[in-house]
Parts: C-alpha cells; structure tokens; sequence
C-alpha cells in the first residue's frame, strides 16, 4: 500500500485548486527505463481508470494502476522544501537507486 502525509495531500489538493481542478485526483505512475529499474511520476488525472487502486487522503483521490501499485507497495508520497529544493517525492519501498550502487548508472 502506498502512503501520503499530510503536507503532501495538502500541497497536492492546493496545485489541484490553482489549476481549477479541485475534484480531479493525482495520478502515480512509473516508467520502465531508468538507469535502475523504473522512474516514478505523478500527474494529475479527472477520474480513476477502471481497475485503478483508488487511495484517499484529508480529501486528496490518488489513483494507481495495479502494476505500479505493486512496484510502489511500502512506498509514501511526501513534500519537501527544504530551501534548496521543493516538490513531491516518493520514499521507501524496495526501488533501487543510483545512490545504492546500482552498476549501469557509473
């Protein structure tokens, strides 16, 4: 199961309202290719796909379809600004990453 935290729900619902989008949900997916395995990507979607897991967080709709549900089960969508660098990020799960050593990113 995928998680969010609460600031990430209320940044996404706010990028949602700017965009005169407020009853439309975000969407996860992932892209087969990156240099270890899959990139992740969120964008924002009117309505879930049929068969798509449908997550609700303080009034956020996240939709994900079952193939990348599995890839991103553990994982949590966050928000940081941390003065250098601001958005969305995803974090735990088993996703490799170059940081770890993956061989084809050298």
């Amino acid at each position: 199961m995928i998680t969010i935290s609460d600031v990430a729900a209320e940044k996404a619902k706010a990028v949602l309202t700017a965009e005169g989008k407020a009853n439309w949900g975000l969407r996860i997916y992932t892209a087969e290719g990156g240099c270890c395995g899959p990139s992740y990507g969120m964008d924002i979607d009117e309505k879930p796909a049929e068969g798509d897991e449908v997550i609700e967080k303080n009034g956020l709709k996240v939709f994900v379809d079952k193939n990348t549900s599995k890839k991103l089960d553990g994982m949590s969508i966050d928000f940081i600004d941390d003065g250098v660098r601001q958005g969305f990020i995803l974090t735990g799960g088993q996703a490799p990453s170059c940081s770890t050593g993956c061989s084809s990113c050298e």
